[in-house]
């Protein structure tokens, strides 16, 4: 069957006036096939009932479906209300916003020197305030994912780049130690804290079998980030001095977030489900409140606001308690060893071998810069790709208006046949890089070998990325940031005992045993493909008896103050 029939539909669920709730049954993935009884009228007629259903999400109650669960069956919702072309929108808006976040780490690179003169400290002393940033880079998406997925991604974002923009204001106008290392701490919490933020909107509004494309879009922003800092961070510290670096990025914060805050929508599935509840108080935009001013006012007065406490990091580190999450957490962690030790190393190779000044040193990170970009769009597209082949070898349909559920389905299968071929190559160019570097060979040789490294090591970690988001729907801001932390606090570690190695084993031993670091943990992958699908049915069924748990709690919580006030009418 190929991707574009619909399966066949019966009618499902309550029917209710005021919130035309409809809440699918659970059936497997099969059950989307058609039925060769069904005639299009049937189906025409299916659909259109189905449109009108939408998934209203009581705000008092913490829980809400997951991002599945509004597609399981062919009667149900779309999985998304908004428009392709918003879509579109929605994606460029946090691909740039995705680029925002490296491109401030790496940016400050080349201006080092320039400031420790300036603030009459020492090189190290500045590099401790690289140091800081990594720390608060790793703990800021623990708060703003958790945040993000109770409050909706309007408010996370909100937040953290006007936390970003004050730093860098600050930042540009200090001339003070102290003040730097706290300003860069600032601005490392509000710009990091988006990195949770941008995937969780693409699991938002794609469903799993077209959403390697979007993440690929996304990832894409994340990637070049590294590579352009260090020559736009050269131009502007050479030409106009470092606070020239952080008046453009305030100019270009300013650029995104007055667009951001007037028409990109909230897109949070606890707050708007699949787009079709009005949002409410900061969730709202002027195109939302274009497309809901025809509505009744009091359409939701009986709905009672959702509380938001203080978001729990704790929630972060508890999706390590998940056998497949923990594995997939950690290898992704190696990878990002690899690649962190690559481009921390880069400039100060380069500078030792070559002697480059500061702008040809920013100039030699656009090959890896590139490789990273081109990865993260093509390996996007081949996920949906492989996606959609193994459906159709399995005799499943894809309903690209609903999505599938993903209970039966092979999915880490789909994505981590990717991943093998890439760490294969990927170690075998890691210890060429490093070889290059020892023998001192010709610079393009570096060069050429930096853009395969680029291609072929972070190429996994992208689709790992999107595998997390796939097996962790119901919180993937939460996901992602554990993804990040993990990352982060690895990635610190390497590039603080990188020079160290180098310095007594060589270059070309230094690199060879950090490929042989993801490439002996590589099996686990294996074991993640074989048993994951067991574990993720595990989790899923826990989540499940949690959430039946907590509905019965607050059912009787309920019912107690029913029964309380009318004890109360009663007695008057």
């Amino acid at each position: 069957m190929n991707d574009t029939e619909k399966p066949s539909t019966s009618p499902n669920g309550q029917h209710d006036d005021e919130a035309q709730n409809h809440v699918p049954e659970e059936k497997d993935l099969t059950s989307h096939t058609l039925d060769p009884g069904t005639d299009d009228t049937q189906l025409e007629d299916s659909d259109n009932e189905s449109i009108g259903h939408s998934q209203d999400i009581v705000a008092g109650d913490n829980e809400a479906p997951d991002l599945e669960t509004l597609s399981r069956v062919s009667s149900g919702p779309p999985y998304t209300v908004f428009s392709p072309s918003l879509k579109r929108w929605i994606v460029a808006m946090n691909c740039i916003s995705a680029f925002i976040s490296p491109i401030t780490a790496n940016i400050y690179f080349p201006a080092i020197p320039a400031l420790a003169k300036d603030l009459g400290v020492s090189i190290g002393q500045i590099n401790l305030t690289l140091t800081t940033y990594m720390i608060f880079q790793g703990l800021a998406p623990t708060f703003f994912g958790d945040f993000g997925d109770i409050a909706g991604r309007r408010p996370a974002f909100i937040i953290a780049f006007v936390i970003y923009l004050g730093a860098n204001i600050g930042l540009a106008l200090q001339r003070n130690y102290a003040a730097l290392l706290v300003l860069r701490m600032l601005q490392s919490g509000g710009s990091s804290g988006t990195i949770a933020l941008v995937y969780a909107v693409v699991a938002d509004i794609a469903p799993s079998s077209e959403r390697g494309k979007y993440m690929g879009i996304v990832g894409a922003g994340l990637t070049i980030g590294p590579a352009l800092g260090p020559v736009i961070g050269g131009l502007l510290s050479e030409y106009l001095g470092w606070p020239s670096i952080f008046w453009f990025l305030c100019i270009v914060t300013i650029v995104w977030i007055i667009p951001y805050i007037l028409t990109v929508p909230e897109t949070g599935r606890k707050v708007v489900g699949n787009g079709s509840i009005p949002p409410q108080g900061w969730n709202m935009t002027l195109i939302d409140y274009i497309r809901f001013r025809r509505q009744a006012r009091n359409r939701r007065s009986t709905q009672v606001r959702q509380k938001i406490g203080f978001p729990n990091p704790f929630n972060t580190l508890a999706v390590l308690r998940y056998k497949d999450m923990a594995m997939i957490l950690f290898y992704n962690a190696a990878l990002y060893i690899g690649f962190m030790t690559a481009t921390a190393t880069l400039s100060s190779q380069f500078a030792d071998i070559y002697h480059y000044n500061d702008i040809q040193l920013g100039l030699c990170y656009l090959p890896i810069g590139c490789a990273t970009t081109v990865a993260s769009v093509c390996n996007g597209y081949i996920a949906d790709w492989n996606y959609r082949r193994i459906a159709k070898k399995l005799g499943v349909g894809l309903d690209r208006k609903r999505g599938n559920d993903l209970k039966g389905f092979p999915i880490e299968k789909a994505r981590l046949q990717l991943v093998y071929p890439l760490v294969i190559a990927g170690a075998i160019v890691y210890i060429g890089f490093g070889w290059a570097l020892h023998y001192e060979t010709h610079v393009a040789v570096p060069l050429v070998l930096s853009f395969f490294v680029g291609f072929c090591v972070t190429g996994p970690f992208q689709v790992l990325n999107l595998l997390i988001v796939d097996l962790y729907p119901e919180a993937p801001a939460t996901a992602t940031a554990a993804n990040n932390l993990c990352r982060c606090l690895s990635g610190a570690v390497a590039t603080a005992v990188i020079q160290y190695m180098i310095a007594s084993w060589g270059r070309g031993w230094a690199y060879t045993s950090i490929a042989l670091l993801f490439t002996v943990l590589s099996p686990c992958l294996w074991v993640i493909q074989k048993y994951g699908p067991g574990w993720r049915a595990e989790r899923i069924e826990k989540m499940k008896k949690a959430a039946e748990m907590r509905e019965a709690k607050m059912k009787a919580k309920g019912n107690a103050t029913i029964d309380q006030s009318n004890g109360i009418v009663s007695r008057t």
